[in-house]
């Protein structure tokens, strides 16, 4: 059984979902197994936040390790676009 198969018989269930109602970061999972088999367009599709996100992590490990100068700038603005993508992907499922 190799690592993909792991993560995808054991998926972290919604706590949101077993209330009813629907989450903000539901489909980050399965994208991220999209991404690991080489699926890109399944992974957009699945949670479209998943490449801004990505980009996002990267570039706060490369700023934590060599400190860019205007570093926290272009967080929080990677932040706010993640936000944005997030609520209007949340927003879209609910209508």
């Amino acid at each position: 059984m190799g690592f993909i198969s792991f993560l995808e018989e054991h998926l972290l269930s919604c706590q949101w979902k077993k209330v009813g109602v629907e989450c903000t970061g539901c489909g980050m999972q399965r994208a991220i197994i999209h991404l690991l088999k080489g699926e890109f367009v399944e992974a957009f599709y699945m949670y479209p936040a998943i490449y801004s996100l990505s980009l996002m992590l990267v570039f706060l490990g490369l700023h934590l390790k060599f400190n860019f100068v205007k570093g926290h700038i272009i967080l929080k603005w990677l932040f706010i676009f993640n936000i944005i993508i997030i609520i209007t992907n949340y927003i879209i499922k609910i209508i």
